[in-house]
């Protein structure tokens, strides 16, 4: 049984204590009293460090040395090579003549109690268009207001920010140079996602680039004919990603996993106003400072053959 390494009786506490014995002198009862433990307790862990040393004040397992009733490996084999033959738990269990709850454990153990395990994964398909404004990836995160330090850093429940509501991160990302714009949204209509649309157009028009395709998954605010529209309007080509497929739109998925974990819940926002307001300034890091991977180590703005800090972009 695993315990937690600092908990009051755990390989550490039981040290603490077995010295108290040993080194100290105390008597059982007086370790016990010391510990809050039971006497019996003292003594059995006592014996085992002298007995095994340190190895001895470990929990050991309760599996018996001999299972005679276990699962003969046998068996296992032919379940095993049945369920790779894309049978049910039910026909195995009735071909060979063993209950369901056995063929269960075996294919738990060796996982493949799910069918979907023996699906072989499609390789994935690493594309990068040649030229900036050729694909822009569009995405929406949800994420809730909060009006004051939350669970993940105070690590309690307690004062929540019941009915604060939600906010919506509208997300683009430059197929090419990995350029991401982004802005906060009272919801995921579809005149947010144009209004998202527009400022994402200005802003990469700002750097020189004209965007000529985006890519989105079927949400109904993409689907909508005002966006459509708008798109039709400003020249741009409509793509959607494959229903039910979110690595299709990958760029943007993991550009949204990435501003999570080093803005939205990265430092200990008061609330969530503060939070929406650093977002700009980490959005310019992103694009100006951070060294992406995917561009050998270099910043996305790089591609432009631009560089330093312009600052005047981040405040006009």
């Amino acid at each position: 049984m695993d315990s937690h390494y600092n908990a009051a009786l755990t390989p550490r506490g039981r040290a603490r204590m077995v010295r108290a014995v040993i080194d100290q002198g105390l008597s059982y009862r007086k370790a016990a009293e010391r510990f809050h433990v039971d006497p019996k307790t003292v003594q059995r862990w006592t014996q085992r460090y002298r007995r095994y040393g340190q190895k001895g004040l470990y929990q050991r397992s309760s599996r018996p040395k001999c299972q005679p009733r276990r699962t003969p490996k046998r068996i296992v084999r032919q379940v095993i090579a049945r369920r790779r033959q894309r049978w049910t738990m039910d026909r195995i269990a009735m071909n060979m003549g063993i209950s369901r709850a056995t063929v269960c454990r075996i294919l738990q153990r060796n996982g493949l109690n799910r069918l979907s395990a023996l699906e072989i994964k499609p390789p994935p398909q690493r594309y990068q268009h040649e030229n900036p404004g050729d694909l822009l990836h569009l995405d929406i995160k949800k994420l809730g207001r909060f009006e004051r330090v939350g669970h993940r850093i105070t690590g309690r429940r307690v004062g929540t920010s019941r009915g604060a509501g939600w906010e919506y991160v509208h997300v683009a990302i430059d197929d090419c140079s990995r350029i991401a714009h982004s802005k906060i949204q009272d919801s995921e209509t579809a005149d947010a996602a144009v209004d998202h649309l527009l400022a994402a157009v200005r802003y990469y028009r700002s750097l020189g680039v004209t965007i000529r395709r985006v890519l989105t998954d079927n949400g109904a605010c993409y689907r909508s004919k005002k966006f459509a529209a708008m798109c039709r309007c400003l020249g741009i080509r409509h793509r959607f990603t494959r229903p039910y497929t979110p690595r299709t739109n990958g760029k943007a998925e993991r550009f949204i996993q990435t501003a999570l974990r080093e803005w939205a819940y990265a430092f200990a926002y008061t609330n969530s106003t503060e939070r929406g307001e650093h977002l700009p300034r980490w959005i310019h890091d992103y694009n100006w400072h951070r060294q992406h991977g995917s561009l050998n180590h270099k910043t996305p703005i790089s591609t432009l053959g631009l560089s330093g800090d312009n600052l005047m972009r981040l405040h006009t």
